[in-house]
Parts: C-alpha cells; structure tokens; sequence
C-alpha cells in the first residue's frame, strides 16, 4: 500500500496525507483523524513507524551516543537501557561520530519517533539557550557538564564527574610517588571540553606543588583515539623529550602511549610511569596494569535515566549530578 492508496481511499489529496504523516500543522482536523484512523485499521507502516505516527503518546526515550564505539560508554548504555526498560519505556538509540551535532540529531529523533526525554551521551560542554530551542523535552547531559555555556541550573540536567578535580588527583599521585617531570597526553589543552577540564588540572596540581608547566611536556593528539595517542607519544619520544611520568586524560591514550614507549625499549613503570583516568575494564588486563581512577559508569547510567524519568514523568526537575571516582591501584606507577 502507498499514500496514493491511502488519499483514495480517505478522499483526500496525496499532500495531506504526506502532511499527516510528518505531523505538519496545517490539515484539518477531520482529515487527520480520517487518515490516522484508516493508518491504523490497516496496520499501514511507513518509513518512520505506524505506531509512532498514529499513538498520542509515545513511550520512547532517544539516547544519543556521541563517538561511535568508545568503549567507556559500553557500562553506561547498559545501565541506561536497563533503567529505562525497567520502566516502561522503549530505548532508542543513535550513534553519531565526534565532531557530528548531538542536539540536531536529538531533535530529529525527538519529531519522527515521537519521543518523551533525551539522554546525550557524550557531547559539547558549551551549550548557550539557542543551542537547544530545537529540543521540546526534557534531556540530560550524560557524562558531561556544561561547564563552559551558559544555561541556567534549572534549564538542564547533567551527570558527571568533576574532571578538573579528578585530573588533580592523577597528577597529586605521580608527585607524591617522586615524579616532577610528568608529561600530559590529551587531545588539546583549549577543545572547551574534557581535554581542556583535565589539562586545566594538570597544571593546577604542577603549580600547587611549585613545579612550573613545560610546554614540551604537553603532548597533544588532536583527538581521543588510541591511535592518536601512540603518535603523540612517538612525536615526543623521537624528539627527545625527557619525562619520567606520563598523566593520560583516558585509560584509551594511556594504552596507546605505553605502546609506543615499549616500542622505544621505556619499559612501565620501571623507566617511566603512567596514570589515567576513565576505568575500563581491559585496561585493568593489560601488563602492566594501568592505574587509573575509574569513574562510577553503571551509576553515571542509573542515576541519568532516573532524572530523565523523573523529569518526563511529572516527579522532578532539572539537576546537576557531580559522581566521585575511585583509584584502581594497578602496577604502571613506580616511586622515585
């Protein structure tokens, strides 16, 4: 069956019922009734989904997941579907790449599924209140703040940890265990993101312990990947850079600058130790185990889908969830 079918059959124009099918305002209420009812005696499915354009209220809630296959999310989806399942709801999920727009993706989610709430997984730190006129639900940045926008407290919710303060404790760790020539691994010191967040606690913890910031220590990849970070670590290496720490904003970076210092004969920890933080489990695998201070990923998704659903239910309003992480004492640190 087509929508030809469907205008001959309700005795209207094939533009109507192209307008009733993408939710267009402008038809006559008995002509949308008209055609909805025919939709769903018929059991018609067009692209989107019959149920989705014919029910008056969806159960779906939209989670979108920004940078395609990061393991760090894997816990955290889990923890999401789960809570949302357990509540009545239907999960509908959307990868999109890093430098592709969440809140444009999460929109056009929002207008063909019909959905009650949003999580973002992953996204930009520097929403303005333009940023999300697009958006006409409730959402919740996961795992990110808006540490650098500007939205009001009540006009969104987050989870997350505090990065800048979890970066001070990596750092503290490598100079109480001696070390004073520590290397930074990140993607870039000024991304308004979390690169930024936890450069800016690399060098409050170096100057809160009078040791002055060596730009040839910081080690930029100019993106999160492992492959990025091995060929940071081999830029540095190749040119000589003398460091007897290394402080990774991800376990990922971490493993891929151990790589490249084992390549160069710098065994870990014994020639040179390395800290990160994020917590997933295979680097918990790796040899030597990496040290890392491992944020609460099932909690980060429990407690993100319980404010959506508060929110999309009446119960709650908008709220910023700051999670504590914990050290995972491996063996890639060695004291001086």
């Amino acid at each position: 069956m087509t929508i030809k079918d469907i205008a001959k059959a309700c005795g209207v124009s094939v533009s109507t019922v192209s307008r009733v099918l993408n939710d267009r305002p402008d038809v006559s209420d008995e002509n949308r009734r008209r055609v909805l009812d025919f939709i769903e005696r018929t059991n018609y499915i067009p692209n989107n989904s019959a149920r989705d354009l014919v029910r008056t209220k969806s159960d779906s809630i939209g989670l979108v997941v920004r940078g395609v296959g990061n393991p760090f999310y894997t816990d955290i989806i889990r923890a999401i579907e789960q809570e949302i399942t357990a509540a009545g709801f239907t999960l509908v999920m959307q990868q999109i790449g890093e430098s592709d727009d969440e809140v444009k993706s999460g929109a056009v989610m929002e207008r063909e599924k019909r959905l009650r709430g949003l999580i973002f997984l992953g996204g930009r730190f520097d929403y303005a209140p333009r940023d999300l006129a697009l958006l006409n639900i409730p959402f919740v940045c996961c795992a990110y703040s808006n540490r650098y926008g500007t939205l009001r407290a009540e006009e969104y919710s987050s989870v997350s940890i505090d990065d800048e303060k979890t970066a001070c404790q990596a750092v503290q760790l490598l100079i109480d265990s001696g070390h004073r020539r520590i290397a930074a691994l990140l993607s870039r010191t000024d991304d308004r993101s979390i690169s930024q967040l936890r450069y800016r606690g690399y060098t409050k913890t170096l100057a809160d312990n009078g040791i002055a910031v060596d730009e040839s220590l910081v080690l930029c990849a100019d993106s999160f990947d492992i492959r990025g970070a091995y060929r940071a670590m081999k830029r540095a290496l190749a040119a000589g850079t003398d460091f007897s720490a290394v402080f990774a904003i991800s376990d990922v970076m971490a493993m891929g600058a151990m790589r490249a210092l084992d390549e160069q004969g710098r065994r870990v920890p014994e020639n040179c130790s390395v800290v990160a933080i994020d917590g997933l489990e295979v680097s918990d695998y790796i040899t030597p185990r990496l040290t890392t201070l491992c944020q609460p990923t099932e909690e980060m998704g429990r407690r993100s889908a319980a404010i959506l659903l508060d929110l999309v239910q009446g119960r709650g309003e908008n709220r910023q969830v700051i999670l504590s992480t914990t050290l995972r004492q491996g063996c890639s640190v060695r004291a001086l």
